[in-house]
């Protein structure tokens, strides 16, 4: 159940930190209560699956998860372009998120 929470708590983060720069800094009002929505599930969900999953197996899987989904969102949705250098380390995050996953000693 934990990677069930922890792939929640990622698809939350996404969603709000896109609505986040949908919100135009916080002045408008309904992404703003989506952003604000968005981060409650996902903390809610991430202190979950901390239950089950060890703590730096899953915040790095958070973090580049998060990093991988929002950077392909932010070029789908927002048309923003990622350089060379920014694709290159996007495929470093995903080398170590693989390595702590299935080289974790921590069960």
């Amino acid at each position: 159940m934990g990677y069930l929470e922890l792939g929640i708590a990622i698809v939350a983060e996404v969603v709000g930190t896109n609505f986040m720069k949908a919100s135009d800094g916080f002045s408008r009002l309904v992404p703003t209560g989506i952003t604000i929505l968005a981060y409650l599930v996902c903390f809610f969900f991430f202190a979950q699956s901390l239950k089950t999953i060890n703590l730096s197996v899953a915040y790095a899987s958070w973090g580049g998860l998060g990093i991988i989904l929002t950077s392909v969102v932010a070029v789908l949705v927002w048309h923003e372009r990622i350089s060379l250098p920014e694709l290159a380390g996007i495929v470093l995050i995903i080398i170590g998120v693989v390595l702590c996953n299935f080289f974790s000693n921590a069960r």
